[in-house]
C-alpha cells in the first residue's frame, strides 16, 4: 500500500530563476528549493507551469533538475517531482527517461493540451507512460489550460490498473469532481488540490494536500491551515483560510503568475529583477 499523502501534504510548484539576460539560473533556483523546504513545503515540484516549463529547452531542464535534486539530497529532507508532461506521448517517455537519469522522486504529467482527446485517449496516453517508467506518476488535470477534462472514472481506471500512478493534481475547480474521485480511486491514492483557494473545500471531501503556487511565499500558513483541518480544528482552519485565499488571489493579478517577483521579495535574498521574463517575452510577441 502506498503512503498517503504520497509526497507529503504541501508540494510547492516552485518558480524558476533566470538571469537578467534571460539565461537559466539553476543554482539560484536550487537555493530557493532548499529555502522552501525550511518554510513549510514537504516536497518540491520543478518545471511546472509556475516554473516556466513551456519556455525551457531540454538541456535547461536537465541542468535544472540535476542541480535542484542535488541540493535537496544534500539537505536530507524533501522529495523532488519534475514536470515531464506534453501532448505528445513519445515526448513524455523521453522526458521520463531524463527524470529517471537525474534521480527524481516522481513525475507530474499534465493531460494532453490542445489535442482534446477522448477519455479512452487519456487512458491510453497515461497507461503507455506508466508502462514505460518505474517512477511514481502524478496526473495533472487542468481543463482551463488544456481544454479538456480527465473524468474521475478515467483516473480511477488508471489508478487501479497502474500501481505507479499514485496521485492527481486536480485543478478542474469542481468540488463534486473531487467527491467522485475520492469515491472511485483506491484507498491509498492521493488527491491533491491544484488550486490554493480551493484546498479547504477539497480536503472536506477527500483531498489530502495541495500542489501550491502561494507556498512560494507563504508555505507555513498553508501547512498550518491543512494540519489544523486534519486535527479537527476546523474553525482555526477557516480563519487561516480567510487570509490564505486573499493572498492566493493576489498571485494571479495579471495573466501570468506573480509568484516569481513575490517570492524574491519575501525571501529577501534575491534582487527582484526580471519578472517571469520568458513568459512576458512570449506574451508580448503574441499580442
Amino acid at each position: 500500500m502506498n503512503k498517503k499523502p504520497y509526497f507529503g501534504r504541501l508540494i510547492t510548484a516552485m518558480v524558476t530563476f533566470f538571469n537578467e539576460d534571460g539565461s537559466l539560473n539553476a543554482d539560484g533556483t536550487a537555493e530557493f528549493a532548499s529555502w522552501l523546504l525550511d518554510h513549510g513545503s514537504d516536497s518540491i515540484l520543478v518545471s511546472g507551469t509556475s516554473g516556466e516549463a513551456p519556455t525551457m529547452t531540454y538541456a535547461e531542464k536537465e541542468e535544472l533538475f540535476t542541480k535542484v535534486i542535488a541540493k535537496v539530497r544534500a539537505k536530507g529532507k524533501g522529495q523532488v517531482i519534475v514536470g515531464t508532461g506534453s501532448n505528445n506521448t513519445a515526448d513524455v517517455l523521453e522526458m521520463n527517461k531524463l527524470a529517471e537519469k537525474v534521480g527524481a522522486d516522481g513525475v507530474l504529467v499534465v493531460g494532453p493540451y490542445y489535442n482534446k482527446p477522448s477519455q479512452e485517449g487519456f487512458y491510453r496516453h497515461f497507461k503507455t507512460i506508466a508502462d514505460h517508467t518505474s517512477l511514481p506518476i502524478v496526473i495533472y488535470n487542468v481543463p482551463g489550460r488544456t481544454g479538456s477534462n480527465i473524468l474521475p472514472a478515467t483516473v480511477a481506471r488508471l489508478a487501479h490498473e497502474c500501481k505507479n500512478i499514485v496521485a492527481i493534481k486536480e485543478a478542474a475547480g469542481n468540488v463534486s469532481q473531487v467527491e467522485d474521485l475520492y469515491r472511485l480511486v483506491p484507498e491509498d491514492f492521493s488527491i491533491y488540490s491544484g488550486d490554493d483557494a480551493l484546498i479547504l473545500p477539497f480536503m472536506s471531501v477527500g483531498a489530502v494536500g495541495l500542489i501550491s503556487v502561494l507556498s512560494n511565499v507563504n508555505g507555513e500558513l498553508i501547512q498550518e491551515m491543512m494540519q489544523s483541518f486534519e486535527q479537527g480544528e476546523v474553525q482555526k482552519a477557516r480563519d487561516l483560510n480567510k487570509t490564505m485565499v486573499l493572498q492566493s488571489r493576489s498571485m494571479f493579478l495579471v495573466r501570468i503568475n506573480c509568484s516569481y517577483a513575490a517570492a524574491k521579495q519575501s525571501n529577501g535574498r534575491y534582487k527582484p529583477v526580471q519578472f517571469q521574463k520568458r513568459h512576458r517575452q512570449s506574451y508580448d510577441r503574441g499580442r
